[in-house]
């Protein structure tokens, strides 16, 4: 194995590497091209696990770039079963000068190739012909030539399938584009979930709230994200039936503020928040600026009552005509 590999100047021209690819997918490339692994031939064992270890990827980043190189790029193909990878343009990069060492190497190297698909993909793209020869003779001693033709790009697909690998050495790397694609999957997911809430859905499907859908939808999401009950689904029913039938003027907000009033109190129970808005009813309250200045003229008031409330003494009451004579009892 030699202790280096070229790679030309030219890569960073060709039109494939400078505008098809990502510099995630040039980085990966360039890996592919010289790691330890890479052999004489452009054909070597490699494991998914092995590749993830020495970039720093996960796994399944790994296996969504290798996809990408096999179906998108067209650049290598990858063997599960064998855990051989071959790129294409090995023999058009590498593959240029003769003789007998070169061709003996090549030779030996040729002979530890299990999927013998693969020596035909490499050969394929070789100009030297006597390379070329070497490797489509050493596949006819071995009855494996198979003509490259569509059927057989279609049935190369299966090399890009899941191998069984071990657990994922880093399970929590991720590469830019994996992050991203991370990222808008969840994002997706949450708002899967929003839509399809229970708690949500069954609220907003019942006839006398579909006309208030936003207001509803406002009122659940407070009640989920402020510990009311998640799952108390009739609770929830209940709450919504003031959007309706109720006086206020202003029903969304004014349930909101109660909910909000409750949580102060830390009493997140529907009984409670009913109990709130029956009185703000029965005070002919029907909107949040008159509460808000109902809540703001009573409080001094209570204030005065407390303050003007009579104080009685602890003990026994001394009669108000009562005088004391310290010398009563003692003779004069």
């Amino acid at each position: 194995m030699a202790k280096y590999r070229m790679v030309r100047t030219e890569f960073w021209t060709n039109p494939i590497v400078s505008e098809e690819m990502t510099p995630e997918d040039r980085y990966f490339y360039l890996y592919l091209l010289t790691n330890p692994h890479t052999t004489q031939i452009g054909i070597y064992k490699i494991t998914k696990k092995q590749i993830a270890f020495d970039m720093g990827y996960s796994i399944e980043s790994v296996q969504s770039l290798i996809e990408r190189f096999v179906s998108h790029h067209k650049l290598i193909r990858y063997n599960p079963e064998t855990r051989e990878l071959a790129i294409k343009n090995w023999g058009k990069e590498n593959l240029h000068k003769g003789g007998k060492p070169v061709i003996d190497c090549i030779s030996s190297e040729l002979k530890e190739v299990q999927d013998h698909s693969l020596i035909l993909y490499v050969a394929e793209d070789i100009h030297k012909q006597e390379i070329k020869d070497l490797y489509e003779s050493f596949c006819k001693k071995e009855q494996k030539m198979i003509p490259l033709n569509s059927n057989q790009q279609e049935e190369n697909q299966s090399y890009i399938t899941e191998e069984n690998e071990m657990d994922d050495p880093f399970p929590c790397r991720f590469t830019i584009r994996g992050q991203k694609e991370k990222e808008k999957e969840n994002k997706k997911e949450k708002q899967q979930q929003k839509s399809f809430d229970p708690s949500i859905a069954r609220n907003l499907s019942m006839d006398p709230y579909l006309q208030n859908v936003p207001d509803a939808k406002e009122i659940i999401e407070f009640w989920d994200s402020n510990g009311f009950g998640f799952s108390n689904i009739h609770a929830k029913q209940q709450l919504l039936s003031w959007l309706e039938d109720s006086r206020f003027l202003q029903p969304k907000a004014v349930i909101l503020k109660a909910m909000q009033i409750a949580c102060i109190n830390n009493k997140r129970r529907l009984n409670y928040i009913v109990g709130i808005l029956k009185n703000w009813q029965d005070e002919s309250l029907l909107t949040v600026e008159e509460i808000d200045s109902y809540q703001k003229n009573e409080k001094p008031e209570n204030q005065f009552r407390s303050a003007t409330q009579p104080t009685f003494p602890t003990g026994r009451a001394i009669p108000g005509l009562f005088t004391l004579d310290l010398t009563a009892g003692e003779e004069s």
